[in-house]
């Protein structure tokens, strides 16, 4: 592929992402571990074996991620009836994981980031020196937690569901182009087939002609992402799940691990397939060619 340097942003040294450089996969672990440091280490290993490059966590601080009245709404849970604010706290890593996952994925040699959904998390996940942030789509419209993490130099990607063209735009003006990603998705867990809007990629890469656009996919299936490589992203995002059964609200939109696997290898296919759009004659083709065509096109005449 031609490097073109126009539509890159560099995450790490020798790593880039964009237009010219391989599609960057990332397997969204999420909160897919349920609390569970063991879970999540068998998902790592999970999307190395796939051969993901990226494997992200979400980071939120619970007093300030859930609305007061919801404090104490009690519900069922895996550990039994508890409060809201009580499961969302059994939902989270602290230090003591993060560390354990940041010694883990290095050991590993795979890159790690995070979703951060307050400015208390962006200082946590700050300490791990991650490559890059993620925004989620329900907080793309809070530009204090933008300013906050634009503060750290890192490059951004801002995923748009459930946003209107309009909060994309103010999103991407207050962030500024430089350093910037935008993932096209929509937000509903699993999505239908007539709601993931594809062709939303195309329409991203042509407004905005400098910044690498992808995809972060929420459907049953795989075809959905090897169609948005076709169409031009630059990465992908699914959730990765070692079963989508388990308990959590995001595992029956996820992908099991050999449904990874294949999820990466069909990509790596699709990069090798598109070619560069210029039209030549392979050296393979040149039996065929002596075999079956019978003119050669400097033999042809036109007829009167």
């Amino acid at each position: 592929m031609k490097i073109t340097e126009h539509r890159a942003v560099k995450i790490r040294e020798g790593r880039y992402i964009g237009d010219g450089y391989p599609v960057y996969i990332i397997a969204e672990i999420g909160i897919n571990h349920n609390g569970s440091l063991e879970i999540a280490k068998k998902m790592i290993d999970g999307a190395i074996f796939a051969g993901a490059d990226a494997v992200k966590f979400q980071k939120r601080t619970p007093e300030h991620c859930v609305p007061q009245d919801q404090w104490y709404v009690e519900r069922d849970t895996p550990w039994g009836r508890m409060t809201y604010i009580e499961y969302k706290y059994k939902m989270e890593f602290g230090k003591k994981e993060y560390d354990e996952i940041d010694r883990y994925c290095k050991e590993k040699g795979i890159d790690w980031f995070a979703s951060c959904w307050d400015e208390e998390s962006v200082d946590f996940i700050e300490q791990y020196s991650p490559p890059l942030y993620k925004i989620a789509s329900a907080c793309i419209t809070d530009f204090s937690l933008l300013a906050k993490i634009k503060l750290t130099g890192k490059p951004i990607i801002i995923s748009t569901g459930m946003s209107t063209m309009e909060e994309i735009e103010a999103a991407v003006e207050f962030l500024g182009e430089d350093n910037l990603l935008i993932a096209h998705s929509t937000s509903s867990y699993p999505c239908k087939a007539e709601e993931l809007n594809l062709m939303m990629i195309d329409t991203l890469r042509k407004k905005y002609t400098r910044v690498p656009v992808g995809y972060s996919g929420h459907e049953v299936g795989l075809a959905p992402s090897w169609a948005a490589v076709a169409l031009g992203s630059n990465f992908i995002e699914r959730h990765i799940t070692l079963d989508r059964a388990m308990w959590g609200t995001d595992q029956a939109a996820s992908v099991e691990i050999m449904g990874f696997y294949r999820l990466v290898s069909n990509v790596r296919d699709i990069e090798k397939s598109l070619g560069d759009g210029v039209k030549k004659v392979y050296e393979s083709e040149m039996h065929s060619l002596k075999k079956l065509r019978r003119y050669k096109s400097s033999e042809m005449t036109l007829s009167a």
